[in-house]
């Protein structure tokens, strides 16, 4: 579909929306690379979408331009009016919502299903990623996520086993989904500038393992690493019957957690449960 609609610049300008540092907001005016996001999951024609804090809409155009029904959340109210500039020039492919993205179910902005687009809010991003990966509802609402990070944390999801990256993130987006990095984005392409280099992480779901508690797992993960320098033996105590479970499957309690693998986790939680 193709819609005449002014530089995305200019759209700033008009509604005078200078990036709020407070609300972790950069905004990308490149709209032949905000295409190329748009297009990382695959054809979006006629499917539901759900982005979280579009700002002045830049994202959200390309989703638009792409055929999807966009919904999007945001909480800054200087950006309603660009938004719903958006909606009148795609009738009916639009809907926004005023709020936090932090308190809203995901049944309600995706209650069919669909997919997650984002450039997220760095302060609230990896808050928004731990909450979609969790919960025992699996295959999950959404088909696939694909997100804007800082690339440090990008590396974190996607990161393997005895590497510096390797943590509680890893394994929770690893364990029954499949992540990789789809695009590294420079900081010169924001504005204002970050200090940091950005990435596209694109991930879907896979299979979830059998006889596997996924709130069991998360504390899991958050003992192990939260105290990554100790030795499991010591980091584990927290969580009954961790340690005694790890001799049980033939794993050293004196190990640290980055040396196991997402599967050890994995036969860690279901051993428990």
């Amino acid at each position: 579909m193709s819609v005449q609609l002014p530089p995305l610049r200019e759209t700033v300008r008009t509604h005078g929306l200078a990036a709020s540092k407070a609300l972790g907001q950069n905004f990308l005016f490149d709209e032949q690379l905000l295409t190329r996001i748009a297009a990382i999951p695959g054809s979006l024609e006629g499917q539901p979408v759900y982005e979280v804090g579009p700002g002045p809409g830049g994202l959200t155009r390309a989703l638009l331009r792409a055929g999807a029904n966009v919904t999007v959340v945001e909480r800054d109210r200087r950006c309603l009016p660009a938004l719903a500039e958006l909606a009148e020039a795609f009738p009916g492919q639009l809907r926004v919502i005023e709020g936090d993205a932090l308190a809203i179910p995901l049944a309600d902005v995706l209650p069919e299903g669909g997919h997650i687009l984002s450039n997220l809010p760095y302060n609230v991003g990896t808050a928004l990623l731990v909450g979609w990966l969790g919960g025992t509802e699996w295959p999950p609402r959404w088909a696939s996520l694909t997100l804007m990070f800082q690339k440090e944390v990008a590396e974190r999801i996607v990161a393997g086993s005895g590497s510096d990256a390797f943590g509680r993130l890893a394994v929770l987006a690893q364990w029954r989904s499949a992540a990789r990095i789809a695009m590294p984005v420079h900081r010169s392409a924001f504005t204002p500038p970050p200090k940091v280099m950005s990435a596209v992480v694109h991930l879907t779901p896979e299979a979830m393992p059998e006889g596997v508690s996924p709130a069991l797992l998360e504390r899991l993960t958050a003992a192990a690493f939260g105290q990554r320098r100790k030795m499991l033996r010591q980091s584990l105590k927290s969580v009954p019957g961790a340690v005694e479970a790890l001799t049980g499957l033939g794993i050293d309690p004196a190990r640290r957690a980055e040396t196991l693998e997402v599967g050890d986790f994995v036969r860690l939680a279901r051993a428990l449960g």
